[in-house]
Formats: structure tokens, C-alpha cells, sequence
């Protein structure tokens, strides 16, 4: 296939300055992304002998649910709870009061909490994915720069196709390290292109789907937005209080009755995760019970009962779905691939670091696709995006790092200091960041690098230590013990360690033998 140049070169052009203004964003979505892959193990990891605790029954939940309606009256309008399984041993409930403020309860702390328990760390990574961190604005602003990363892979796809099979395994390494970028680049970037599209397109209905209804609210919903989002997006309908109070069913009624409901849909199983509660006691009470019917496409599913008789009011199950439902669900279980084993979790994972990869060298290829060959000193933008580079995406690297840390010490000693685990792992992130962003302002960026990387291999080499220190549940204990959640992840800290210090060596390589005209050579060859 043969592109006339100037076409090639406005999908050059379009490739580059998209990938140059979403890549920043992107980088950090695909490395926390690639992390919060294993979203329930980092709840067990942080949280001191979790994986030791027995699961507990419904009858334990039962209790949990009683005395929280009991002591806390603000929690009969509308209360969540965890069922105890795979993803939380014990039982957890959750409400908001009056305020809006949320409170978590457990059967150990019946007084609740504003803090979930063990979550934080999880949490803050998962928040790092889908908005940077940012408040409200941020889930936005990821949704447009998923949809600027979609402009960005098909404007890649453009360029490459001519040179496609050519190219793709070409990847040459030696002294011409522009080159060796470039290849590597190209390469992870095709034989991911697939997944890259869907993460882009799950991304973009994840982060804007509201955005969306909002624009289509006048054609489709006739102004009426707010009073259908109910239903596109909930199970059960929205219903006000009788007024008239009704004894309140159980959660073995609605256990079994969720699972009968499901087999009559024709699922063969149907595991209940967690439920949803509103007016308890009333003669109103509604009770929406989501799962999980494996081997299905898009297997959570929900169903509405009547909380207190247990009756059918609606249900959308994985193969008798409306559009909405069956949409976002699908979209939700492929972006984060919760839709397989270990195996693909892994792969995820996998994918994650590579799209990373994939935007950090782009910055790369920019800064030396503009060198000036023929003198040393370099132009202020080349210097500065080369800074902002390393300090952005190696300093998100050290930052999750140091909250990894954080959130063992605090988990131990954090009641002793006086310092709340959620406030204090979010300080140790940013505060991490925001230092790693001043030093690479005010290093040259090669050494600024090589000291960051190392520091990201010392940090991230910690992460096992501190575990097995404040837990006892050194690496080898969890791998004796079977306890594959806690040795994964202290093995992947250990490997993605020695990927740091592999990184900070071959940059400081580059820096003595590589070209002398260049943002990243040592200023003393200069």
C-alpha cells in the first residue's frame, strides 16, 4: 500500500502532537492500570494477616447488617455490604449519613469507620488509573485523552501500514539508539494494537458515558435525563417510602432467591458478591443482589427483590440484559479483565507496563527526532520536555512505590503516630511525586534519570521488605504457606526493581557512549 507523502506526513504530525499531549496522562493510566489489575489482592496485601482470617458465613454477615441498622438509623435509608468470599473475607457494610458522609462497618468495628478498611491502597492506585488523582474533573479528563489516545492509534496505524510486516520485527539494536527506540516503539505498539483499541474505546464509555447522556438528553431522553439515569444504570427502580412498616427479610432468603431467580434465566450459577438496601423496615424495602454467573460474557449481573416478601421486581442477568446494562458491563469486565484467570490478569498486567513504555518512549523519540546534530547545547523546549518526562512518568513510578511502603508502616505504627493509613498513604503519593517532579526541574535530565530510576529501584525493592517486617509474611513464608496473592505481588515488586536498576544502568550507559549532542548525554562530554 502506497500513501501519497504529504498524507503521511499530517498523520506524522497528528500521531505526534496527540501522543505528546494525552502521553502524560496515558502513562500514568497504563502503569497504575497495569497495578490495579490485582485490585483485591492489594486489599489483602496491606492489611496485616488478612489472608489468615477465616471467611466468614451469612450468618455473620446477618449480624453485621442487624446491628448496623440498629445503631445507626441513617443506613435504613440506603446501605451496601460486601458479602464474605473471595474479595473480602469478612463481611463489610457501607452507608452515608445525613451529610453525605460514608461509613464502613465490620463485625470488629460495629462503630464504623469513614475509612474502609485495608482499601486505601487500592483505592488511591485505582484513582491514579481512571483520574489521575484528581477529584471529579480528573474522570473527565481521562475520558478525553481516551479519546485523543484513539485518535493517536489510528493516525500510528496510518504511518506504519505502508512498511507494516517490514518493520514490525525489526528491531535493531547498536549505536544508533534512535533507532532501537523507534522499533521498540513500533513494535509494542502493533502487536498490542488490538487490546490498545479496546482499552481506548472502554475507556473513553467508562469516563464519559454521563457526558454522553447529557449530550443525547434532549433527543433520546426528552429532557428527562435525570429521572431515566435511575434506570440505565440501577437494577432496582427508584421508589419512595410507604410510610408503613414491614419486618425486614434475610440475607439467606435473598441469597437463595437470587440464585433461583438466576437459574430460571438459565444461568447455571449465579455467586452473590454484594447488595444494596434501601428503606429497611419499610413496607417499600428494596434489596438489589449483583453476582457473578461464570462462563458468561459480561458475568455480573443483578436482581431486584422486594426485601421484605422476596419477590421478583426486576432483574438484568448476563444473557437477559437491556443495552445499557449489557454494554457497560461488558466495557467494565474488558478493561479490566475480570472476565478470566491469573493467566489473564498477568497478561493485563503485562500490557499495562507496555503501554507505558509505549508513551514514555514517544516523549523520547520527540526530544531526539528535534536534536540539534551539529552543536551541544540543546533547545529549552528539547531540555524541558526531557525534564518533565522523567520527572512525570519515572516520579508516578517512585510515588506508587512509596505508597506500597507507606501503607505497611501506617498500617502498623499509623494509630501509635497519630496519622489516619487512607490520609497518610495519599501524602506519601503526591508528596513522593511532587518531589521527584522539583528534582528533575532542577537536574540535567540525563542525571536527573539515571538518580531517579535508582531511587525507583531502591523504593521499589523495599516494598517485600517492609511487607515481610511489619506482616512477618516474608516471600518465602507466603510461598510456603500458598499464599499466592501476597508472594505475587512481592515478587513483582522485586522484578520490577531489577527492571529499575536495569533502566538506570543502560541510561547511564547512554550518557557516556551514546551521541554527545543530546539532552541526554553527560554534560561533562558536552
Amino acid at each position: 500500500m502506497k500513501l501519497k507523502s504529504s498524507t503521511l506526513r499530517t498523520f506524522t504530525t497528528l500521531h505526534t502532537w496527540v501522543g505528546l499531549v494525552a502521553g502524560f496522562a496515558l502513562f500514568v493510566a497504563f502503569y497504575a492500570g497495569a497495578i490495579t489489575v490485582f485490585h483485591h489482592d492489594l486489599m489483602v496485601w496491606q492489611s496485616p494477616h488478612a489472608v489468615e482470617q477465616p471467611v466468614g458465613t451469612l450468618d455473620d454477615a446477618q449480624r453485621l447488617l442487624d446491628e448496623t441498622l440498629t445503631r445507626h438509623p441513617d443506613a435504613r435509608n440506603w446501605i451496601g455490604m460486601m458479602f464474605p468470599g473471595e474479595e473480602s473475607a469478612q463481611p463489610l457494610v457501607y452507608w452515608p449519613d445525613a451529610k453525605g458522609t460514608w461509613y464502613y462497618a465490620t463485625p470488629g468495628d460495629l462503630d464504623g469507620s469513614t475509612e474502609p478498611p485495608a482499601a486505601a491502597l487500592a483505592e488511591l492506585v485505582n484513582a491514579l488509573h481512571y483520574s489521575l488523582g484528581i477529584p471529579v474533573a480528573g474522570i473527565y479528563l481521562m475520558g478525553i485523552v481516551s479519546l485523543l489516545y484513539g485518535v493517536a492509534l489510528v493516525s500510528g496505524v496510518v504511518i506504519h501500514l505502508p512498511k507494516l510486516v517490514e518493520d514490525l520485527f525489526a528491531l535493531r539494536p547498536g549505536r544508533n539508539l534512535k533507532r532501537f527506540w523507534q522499533d521498540a516503539h513500533n513494535l509494542i505498539g502493533v502487536l498490542g494494537l488490538p487490546m490498545h483499541i479496546m482499552f481506548a474505546a472502554t475507556g473513553a464509555l467508562l469516563c464519559l458515558a454521563l457526558v454522553v447522556a447529557l449530550a443525547l438528553n434532549p433527543l433520546i431522553y426528552g429532557g428527562k435525563l435525570m429521572e431515566a439515569m435511575p434506570a440505565a444504570l440501577d437494577t432496582a427502580p427508584q421508589m419512595a417510602a410507604a410510610g408503613k412498616s414491614q419486618t425486614l427479610g434475610g440475607l439467606a432468603m435473598w441469597h437463595a432467591r437470587a440464585q433461583e431467580e438466576a437459574r430460571k434465566q438459565g444461568l447455571a450459577a449465579f455467586e452473590p458478591a454484594y447488595l444494596k438496601l434501601t428503606h429497611a423496615g419499610d413496607a417499600n424495602a428494596v434489596v438489589e443482589i449483583t453476582g457473578e454467573a461464570p462462563r458468561t460474557l459480561g458475568a455480573l449481573g443483578a436482581v431486584a427483590l422486594n426485601a421484605n416478601t422476596g419477590e421478583l421486581v426486576a432483574s438484568q442477568l448476563p444473557g437477559n440484559r437491556d443495552v445499557n446494562h449489557a454494554t457497560l458491563s461488558i466495557a467494565y469486565l474488558l478493561h479490566f479483565g475480570e472476565y478470566g484467570n491469573a493467566w489473564l490478569q498477568w497478561l493485563y498486567f503485562l500490557l499495562g507496563v507496555g503501554g507505558a513504555f509505549l508513551f514514555y518512549s514517544g516523549n523520547l523519540l520527540w526530544i531526539e527526532s528535534r536534536r540539534k546534530k551539529r552543536q551541544s547545547e540543546q533547545g529549552t523546549a528539547q531540555v524541558w520536555m526531557a525534564k518533565a518526562t522523567v520527572g512525570f512518568c519515572i516520579g508516578v513510578c517512585v510515588a506508587i512505590s512509596a505508597a506500597f511502603v507507606a501503607s505497611q508502616l501506617l498500617e502498623a505504627h499509623g494509630a501509635a503516630w497519630g496519622i489516619d493509613v487512607a490520609t497518610g498513604i495519599k501524602a506519601a503519593c503526591f508528596g513522593t511525586w511532587a518531589a521527584c517532579l522539583a528534582w528533575a526541574a532542577l537536574r540535567p535530565p540525563i542525571r536527573a534519570a539515571v538518580e531517579l530510576l535508582c531511587v525507583a529501584a531502591v523504593v521499589t525493592a523495599l516494598i517485600p521488605v517492609v511487607h515481610g517486617a511489619m506482616t512477618d509474611a516474608w516471600l518465602w513464608q507466603s510461598t510456603a504457606a500458598g499464599h499466592t496473592a501476597l508472594f505475587a505481588i512481592d515478587a513483582g515488586a522485586l522484578a520490577m526493581a531489577a527492571g529499575f536498576a536495569w533502566l538506570a544502568r543502560v541510561t547511564r550507559k547512554r550518557a557516556d557512549i551514546g551521541e554527545p549532542n543530546s539532552v541526554w548525554a553527560s554534560p561533562r562530554r558536552g
